[in-house]
């Protein structure tokens, strides 16, 4: 069976449930990405200061206390899983897309790099391990790429009509 383009030709009723899946779970990736934003982990520094904590410095606007082993591995626990599944999905939708081959297992395999790097270079950094905090904000930066560049060519796949 062939599947390279087979998103294209799907029934009505099958492209409009993964429409709305996508606009769902990207409401859910973009809410995390709006709750990273306010817990001031949007920078390198940030993120160091989230899970690390600020209590030996003095004049800062809020408290912040290193975050302890359960909720590290709790966080970590809850993000990878729930990833792994995000990205298996995404993946599953961009391979049945007429894209090259090469593109398309960038934006398969990719993710699953990146998440293994974002919550694995948390762990390090909490650790003490501080440069991580750069590859936790670059392979964060490239899996929210992807995911966008997924979710737009899944998009422009369910809304193309089916050459006969």
């Amino acid at each position: 069976m062939q599947l390279n383009g087979l998103l294209i030709s799907l029934p009505k009723e099958i492209k409009l449930l993964i429409g709305a899946f996508i606009i769902v779970l990207s409401i859910g990736f973009y809410t995390g990405l709006l709750f990273v934003g306010e817990t001031s982990s949007a920078n390198p520094n940030g993120i160091e200061e989230h899970y690390l904590g600020n209590e030996d410095v003095e004049d800062v606007e809020v408290m912040r206390f290193k975050k302890s082993e359960r909720e590290m591995l709790t966080l970590i626990h809850n993000h990878i899983l729930s990833m792994s599944i995000i990205f298996f999905l995404v993946g599953m939708l961009v391979s049945i897309t007429k894209l090259g081959k090469k593109i398309k297992l960038f934006l398969i395999v990719e993710p699953f790099v990146s998440v293994v790097l974002t919550f694995g270079g948390l762990y390090l950094l909490w650790t003490g391990i501080l440069w991580m905090k750069y590859i936790v904000m670059f392979s964060g930066i490239l899996m929210t790429l992807t995911f966008v560049i997924s979710t737009l060519i899944i998009f422009q796949h369910l809304f193309k009509k089916p050459v006969n």
